[in-house]
Order: structure tokens, then C-alpha cells, then sequence
């Protein structure tokens, strides 16, 4: 039984590590952007689509994908041109829209955090049928997001010379395509420019903010693995720079609420301030991510700030929500457009934090009471602490195996947190007195002989 419970140890602490549903590095990997302009009887626009991601859905061949350069052949880009054309598709109540993508080409560009990263660019021609008020259309797009189930597709209004979307400041967001991570399906965005759907549009934005608030946060390790090490030592007792007991259920719910809360407080102020305009200096505020990580991991071996987890978890709160705004920057919002789109960035990034911490709570607070946890919570410090160097080396410009490698078991984590909740329960009953059949037969005899 201890050779199980050893191994369950190891394999549940990976799961502090990895407990997101997508790839550790979120807020840094390349997104597709879409631009669409607005003409009298077309939609024509330009996209951009990081290289890597392409070749890795389409099956292409495209040298230098994963570098910063990418060559392109005209048989390539034709296929490319044809790939694009069969993974997307506009229609209307008038019927299937013509779509059609040309001037395939290579470039390489940045995006927030992300470094210079090899992408393809087309122009793309959206034509409907003959009399169609192109105002209202549905743009069913996964290129791309079929196969690389974590991507985000950005969907602009670049310009309009229709006057359809009088008084709105441009470019403005017209949501984001993303998987939905219940159906495994990718629904179609609903875009409505007409001047009388001012209000649906508005749901519609807020409604796509408050997803991608809460993919960033699904497919990001990162900023989930610094809150959750720092709650590790919640249900703990610190002393003589150790931490040798545990506290009460309620001591470390509370403890746990305002870390969380602080957190909360310090990213949303930063992230107010940095999609508002605040400088981000990119590469610094990832690099400070990952150092944040290893501090927590060194604080749950060792106590190294006990009582003032709320305060370290309120300071570092403010480095992430520099990267968060950094997702808002990217749409070039400004006006009403970036009020709605911060808030229901905001409210997704908060009820996905919030759906993570509830789910690891209960089974670490049964946990910390058993024999188990030390292992447990000195396992998943030291893998941490390893992500996060790795993280840390990466983010200066030392390239090392060790990000990639935590990155890719993040797909694991769902089954992660149904074994560590299996353990939990499993300790749980154990831990529950088993009465003899001459205890129970005592124990009635008992009972009838008060009455």
C-alpha cells in the first residue's frame, strides 16, 4: 500500500504543477488575427496566423515554422490559400458567402510577450450573394483552432465605409473564435454591424471578452501555479522556519480567501492601468512571472513569509495583470469598446481563478492533515521550482528544455485532479472508524438500556 500511495504522491503533486488545460505558456503563444474592412457590397481584410500553429493543423510543411523565418513556394502558398478556404465559411439568411484568400506570404512579427515568431499573412475576400445587407453574417472559423484546440482567433473591424457602426471608434473587437472546451466544438461568430444593434453587439463583445478571459486563464499554467504553490502551506502551521502542524479548516479557508482576494486586487488594478496605456515592458514582466512562481516554491519547502501570503500574493498580482493587459493591448480598443471588453476580460479571468481554487481546496485541506502531504506539497514545490527556472532562463533568452517539457503535460491535468480528489476521498475513509460487529451490538445495548 505505501509503494501506491508513494507513486500516487508523485503523480497528484504534478498536478500543482499542471493544473490548467492547456499549455503553460498562454498569455505568449502567437494568436491568429483577422482584420476585416467594410465596403458596399464586401468584406476584404488581411490575416495574420503564427506559421507554427499552421503547419502544425494543416499538415503543411513550412520551413522554418518553428524559428523566426518561414519560405514560401507558390505551390505552398496555394496550398496554404486552399487549407484557409476549406476551414472557413460565411453565410447569411441569404445564404454561403464566397470566400476566397490571395496574396499568400511569410513575414515575421510580434505580439505581446511572444518575441519575434515566424507567421503567414493573406488577404481574404468576402463576397455575398447579390443584394445581401453585409451588415449580419456568421463567420464559421476553425482553421487552425481544429487541431491547436487552445489557439485564439481575434476577429477586427479595421475599417467601415459603410457608416454601419457610426460612432464607434475603430478598429474594434468582434470577438474571438475559440473551442468550446465542453462541446469540443468551435462555434460560428455572430458579427451584426447594423447601427439598431448597438446593444446585442455589446452583449456579444462582453460575452467574448468574458470567454477569453477565461481560456487565457484555462490554457495558462503560469499565473494559476503562482496562486495555487502559495495556498500549498495554507492549511500549515509555520515555526522555527519549518512548517510542522496544520491549522484549523476554517484558519486556512480564511487564509486562502484573502490570498486569493489580494491577488485578485493586484492584477485587476494593473491590468486596468496597462490596457489603458500604461507601458508594458514585455519581456521583463514575463521574466518577473516566473521568478514569482519560484519564490511561492520556495516558500512552500521552506516558510519564508508566513502570515504575509495576502501581501506577496497582492505584490506579484500586479506583475501578472501587466501580462493580462497585455491580451487587451493586442485588440487596440479604446473608448466604450475597451471599458466592456476590460470588464468581461476581468470577470472571466476571476470565475476561472476562482473555479481552479475551489477545485483544489477541499482535497488539500483533507490532505494536509494526513502523513502524505509532506511528500505531496515538497514534490510539487520542487517541480515548481524546476517550471519556473525554466520559465525564467526562457524569458532572458536562455532557450532550455525544461518550459517546453512543463508545457507539454499540460493536457494531463483533468485527470491530475480527478486522482488527487480519488486520494483525498480515499484518506477520507480511511480515516473513519470501522466498528465491529460486538462494538455495534454493545453500542445498541447501550442505547436500550437508557430508555
Amino acid at each position: 500500500m505505501r509503494g501506491r500511495l508513494a507513486a500516487l504522491t508523485v503523480l497528484l503533486s504534478s498536478l500543482l504543477l499542471f493544473l490548467s488545460t492547456g499549455p503553460a505558456s498562454a498569455h505568449v503563444v502567437p494568436s491568429t488575427v483577422v482584420q476585416l474592412d467594410l465596403h458596399g457590397n464586401q468584406i476584404d481584410g488581411e490575416v495574420l496566423l503564427p506559421a507554427g500553429d499552421l503547419a502544425t493543423a494543416s499538415g503543411l510543411t513550412l520551413t522554418g515554422a518553428d524559428g523566426a523565418g518561414v519560405t514560401l513556394d507558390t505551390v505552398t502558398a496555394e496550398a496554404v490559400a486552399a487549407y484557409l478556404t476549406q476551414h472557413v465559411q460565411v453565410s447569411s439568411d441569404a445564404g454561403a458567402w464566397a470566400v476566397a484568400f490571395t496574396d499568400v506570404a511569410a513575414t515575421n512579427t510580434e505580439q505581446y510577450g511572444t518575441g519575434t515568431f515566424a507567421a503567414i499573412t493573406a488577404d481574404l475576400v468576402l463576397t455575398p450573394p447579390a443584394g445581401t445587407d453585409v451588415h449580419r453574417f456568421d463567420l464559421a472559423w476553425d482553421a487552425i483552432v481544429h487541431q491547436v484546440v487552445t489557439a485564439d482567433i481575434y476577429v477586427l473591424l479595421r475599417s467601415d465605409g459603410t457608416g454601419a457602426t457610426a460612432g464607434t471608434t475603430l478598429p474594434t473587437s468582434l470577438g474571438v473564435v475559440t473551442t468550446d472546451t465542453i462541446t469540443g466544438t468551435v462555434p460560428a461568430l455572430h458579427v451584426d454591424l447594423t447601427s439598431d444593434a448597438g446593444a446585442a453587439a455589446t452583449a456579444t463583445g462582453f460575452g467574448g471578452m468574458l470567454t477569453l478571459g477565461i481560456s487565457h486563464i484555462a490554457e495558462g499554467t503560469d499565473h494559476q501555479l503562482f496562486l495555487l504553490t502559495l495556498l500549498l502551506p495554507a492549511p500549515l502551521l509555520a515555526a522555527a522556519g519549518r512548517w510542522p502542524g496544520t491549522v484549523t479548516t476554517g484558519k486556512a479557508v480564511r487564509r486562502i480567501t484573502a490570498t486569493t482576494l489580494a491577488f485578485t486586487i493586484g492584477h485587476s488594478v494593473t491590468l486596468a492601468a496597462g490596457a489603458l496605456g500604461l507601458p508594458v515592458p514585455g519581456q521583463a514582466v514575463e521574466a518577473a512571472i516566473a521568478l514569482s512562481i519560484l519564490v511561492a516554491a520556495a516558500h512552500a519547502v521552506r516558510p519564508l513569509f508566513p502570515g504575509r501570503e495576502p501581501l506577496v500574493a497582492g505584490a506579484f498580482g500586479l506583475v501578472h495583470g501587466l501580462a493580462f493587459a497585455g491580451t487587451l493591448t493586442e485588440l487596440n480598443l479604446s473608448g466604450w469598446e475597451l471599458v466592456r471588453s476590460l470588464l468581461g476580460f476581468n470577470l472571466g479571468i476571476e470565475l476561472m481563478q476562482l473555479a481552479v481554487v475551489v477545485l483544489v481546496l477541499p482535497p488539500l485541506v483533507i490532505l494536509a492533515r494526513t502523513s502524505l502531504y509532506p511528500r505531496l506539497r515538497i514534490t510539487a514545490a520542487v517541480l515548481t521550482g524546476i517550471a519556473a527556472t525554466g520559465w525564467l532562463l526562457d524569458r532572458v533568452g536562455v532557450p532550455t528544455p525544461l518550459a517546453a517539457g512543463a508545457d507539454a503535460l499540460g493536457p494531463a491535468s483533468p485527470l491530475l485532479a480527478a486522482a488527487l480528489w480519488l486520494l483525498a476521498a480515499a484518506t477520507f475513509l480511511r480515516r473513519r472508524p470501522v466498528r465491529s460487529a460486538a462494538q455495534a451490538e454493545s453500542q445498541a445495548n447501550l442505547i436500550g438500556a437508557t430508555r
